[in-house]
């Protein structure tokens, strides 16, 4: 079967004991058992439970993998691959990632242990020479959160020796425009919050991977620590899986359009979108990826009040942390989801004060180009030629 078939029925036979044909919402949390050992599969549902049981299996077809485990959140899965790790290990990072992440590794998971070296992806040069005895992970965001950079997932993975695993965060691009496991990644991580879900209703994450034993280790670590989904945010987010091939090409669409019509203005001094010519990894993206998705981010030129300002003209443009809803947003990075990280390293990454992120919607582009043209319009005797 192919993407969009698996996306409606992977997981998702008619119920055996009543004929529904949407699986139900199983909102319970425990189970009655036949006798001491004896029950049909589910005891408690921290451990496992019906409706999350089919949007695993749902969400491990759409990346032709085996195994998918499910999570209360896109950080819960990161942290619960980062669980696979122990004192002394090393993690090699790419240097623009979202802001959570950042702040998971830096602030939490150092306490315990484990150190990070932030390296450009894009160069494989660097990331060879970022490599460790100890290292047990490469991290990859591709594309990446807020300035679009794409990794080399394939020629990274080949980097890999034996012990050393290979995480792709491939929320931006989702399983419909990307497939890390098949370029070679060990897994596949979620935030299904964004355009997995892609409805802004609900909060979740997943980790996949065609490995019998990570995928056990995982499992284990999503029991043992509980950072799992409740049974409705499960079908929220198996419900807005079944249309994301259809929402994913006109996220992308629309993107390209939009980014098309930034980069023809004078007073916006950089647009980052793989799917333009002048993208620096354009040829990368034309191999790696089906099409080149929804987020886009520009540089206004002017003074930091012409972005408060343009944020304050925008009426389709929603400002709002998150990413990934049919509904387009626009986000601040260095004053919302890259808070965290510290102002001279933001800096020094490119996320200046000046960087606004769009999450593209499916509304009509049109529409959406008469949005930025009024703000930035409204806005222009700010900028700074």
């Amino acid at each position: 079967m192919k993407f969009s078939t698996r996306a409606i029925h992977a997981g998702q036979d008619a119920d055996p004991t009543t004929g529904a044909t949407i699986v139900p919402i199983y909102q319970t949390s425990t189970y009655t058992q036949t006798g001491i050992g004896e029950h049909r599969g589910y005891d408690y549902s921290r451990t496992v439970n019906p409706t999350r049981t089919a949007l695993e299996q749902q969400l491990a077809s759409l990346d032709d993998a085996t195994y998918c485990s499910a999570f209360a959140s896109g950080m819960a899965a990161t942290s619960a691959v980062l669980n696979l790790l122990s004192s002394g290990d090393h993690v090699v990072v790419g240097d623009d990632l979202y802001g959570g992440t950042y702040r998971l590794f830096s602030k939490v998971l150092t306490r315990y242990g484990l150190t990070f070296s932030y390296v450009d992806m894009t160069d494989l040069d660097a990331v060879r020479a970022a490599v460790r005895p100890e290292t047990k992970l490469f991290w990859l965001e591709t594309p990446t959160n807020p300035l679009l950079k794409l990794a080399d997932i394939a020629a990274i993975s080949s980097l890999r020796r034996p012990g050393q695993i290979v995480a792709v965060d491939n929320t931006f691009a989702t399983p419909y425009l990307q497939s890390p496991i098949a370029l070679g990644a060990d897994f596949a991580v979620y935030s299904t919050t964004k355009y997995i879900g892609g409805h802004s209703d609900a909060i979740g994450g997943a980790v996949v991977t065609n490995d019998a034993a990570l995928a056990e280790v995982v499992k284990f670590h999503q029991n043992a620590v509980g950072g799992v989904p409740g049974p409705l945010d499960a079908w929220l987010v198996m419900r807005g899986a079944k249309t994301l091939a259809l929402r994913m090409r006109e996220h992308s669409r629309n993107a390209q359009e939009v980014a098309e019509y930034l980069a023809g203005r004078d007073d916006v001094s950089a647009v980052y979108y793989p799917g333009l010519t002048s993208h620096p990894q354009h040829d990368l993206a034309k191999r790696q990826m089906r099409l080149f998705g929804g987020m886009v981010s520009m540089t206004l030129r002017g003074p930091e009040a012409r972005v408060y300002a343009f944020a304050k003209e925008t009426k389709l443009f929603s400002l709002a942390e998150s990413l990934g809803g049919v509904e387009s947003l626009l986000c601040h990075p260095a004053r919302m989801t890259h808070g965290s990280i510290p102002k001279e390293e933001r800096d020094r990454r490119g996320v200046t004060e000046g960087l606004l992120r769009l999450s593209v919607g499916i509304e009509d582009p049109d529409d959406l180009i008469d949005d930025l043209r009024h703000a930035l319009d409204a806005t222009l005797a700010l900028a700074l030629y």
